[in-house]
């Protein structure tokens, strides 16, 4: 199955039931996790079990690699429930379900059962390893190897990157030495314990507590070509159209659902909280907040599913609308989520309320596959032509 094809029969019955389950499950399990999670500064293995268990880390994935076959549009609405619960959790789910869209279109069969179908069954952890400290997004590649026989030999430097310490593989980009711009890229996947491979764990982040983000550092790293993922030159194909045009489309409605709880917080406190004999929620300041949130998340939600829409059918302008989701669903849950903790007053800024966390970790979306100013980039080079970024 291809990335873009969609399943002849879909079983509305059973989607309906999954739906129902993850929604208990972020409502409950999911948040004795995020209390531990929050508490340790630290996601446990045990959780990275219990989702593959679950069936949660297969979502998107064909049937015939052991996945649900749930269609992308489909998908979303269970990651908007899984965005409402710990940054981290979402983070798993999320990352899990897309990498092996990027490694299926490009795999060779072999590729296929020793990476793609294993990551996909929760045996292997393999982590997008596109961001550099010393580079920009996209092109600006500084990562470089030199292929000598059968094997590159990598060097370089990679940081931020999402479960980098803990993973398997990186799902790694570079370039061939002496190359510019898209020209001489690869994917390539590197073992996480190849000799000159030096890994550090990064310090704790504001938000997407719990999360381990890596910096790597290449000497000469051995890796078999073999292990490279489609041909010399085709490295940004396979980052940005195989993994970061569905990806930002996800991270959008992540944004959807995180603001979707801020929101659903919001609205709990106002009806409980009494000042100056009334209730928040009669108060029309309060209602004007609520119902301008309530606009903004449903708007930025139709936006993000019509971009899913041209994903799925394989449109020309699926990078363009997948960066204009992205952008639309980051500056949306700027607004809700400072109008919810505003409604919270003083105490929502304290710990242990969940409008706290909710708010640090909305920070996060800003940055998560492309910041807002690399979205705009992608915009107006899709609509006037020229420029760079990712």
């Amino acid at each position: 199955m291809k990335q873009l094809d969609r399943p002849e029969i879909f079983d509305e019955a059973a989607f309906a039931a999954l739906e129902s389950e993850i929604a208990a499950y972020v409502a409950g399990p999911a948040e004795e996790w995020a209390q531990r999670i929050e508490n340790e500064r630290r996601v446990p293995l045990e959780l990275w079990d219990e989702l593959r268990d679950r069936g949660y880390l297969s979502l998107a994935a064909p049937t015939e690699y052991g996945g649900r076959g749930i269609p992308f549009t489909r998908y979303l609405r269970l990651i908007e429930l899984f965005s409402m619960s710990h940054a981290s959790i979402r983070m798993i789910v999320h990352v899990v379900n897309g990498t092996w869209r990027a490694m299926d279109r490009f795999a060779t069969p072999q590729q296929r059962r020793a990476f793609v179908i294993p990551s996909i069954k929760g045996e292997l952890r393999i982590a997008f390893t596109l961001t550099e400290p010393t580079a920009g997004t996209g092109a600006d590649l500084r990562c470089s190897v030199v292929r000598e026989g059968d094997t590159y030999y990598l060097s370089g430097e990679k940081h931020l990157i999402t479960f980098g310490t803990i993973c398997d593989y990186w799902l790694l980009f570079a370039r061939l030495a002496g190359t510019r711009g898209g020209d001489g890229t690869v994917a390539l996947l590197v073992d996480r314990h190849a000799p000159g491979a030096t890994v550090m764990q990064m310090d704790e982040s504001m938000g997407v507590r719990g999360t381990d983000h890596g910096r790597l550092t290449f000497d000469r790293t051995p890796v078999p070509v073999e292990n490279r993922l489609g041909e010399e030159g085709q490295g940004l194909e396979i980052a940005l159209g195989g993994f970061l045009t569905p990806s930002r489309i996800s991270v959008a409605m992540t944004c959807v659902g995180l603001a979707r709880r801020a929101q659903e917080l919001a609205i709990e406190y106002a009806g409980n909280r009494e000042t100056f004999g009334k209730r928040l929620v009669q108060r029309q300041a309060i209602r004007f907040m609520i119902a301008e949130n309530a606009t903004d998340i449903e708007a930025a939600r139709q936006l993000v599913l019509h971009a899913a829409t041209q994903w799925e059918a394989g449109s020309s302008r699926a990078a363009m609308l997948s960066s204009m989701s992205k952008l639309q669903a980051v500056e949306m849950l700027t607004r809700v989520t400072d109008k919810a903790l505003q409604i919270h007053g003083g105490t929502g800024y304290w710990q242990p309320n969940a409008i706290e966390r909710v708010y640090r970790d909305a920070r996060a979306q800003r940055f998560e596959e492309g910041t807002n100013e690399i979205q705009k980039t992608v915009i107006a080079r899709a609509l006037l032509g020229g420029g760079t970024g990712a």
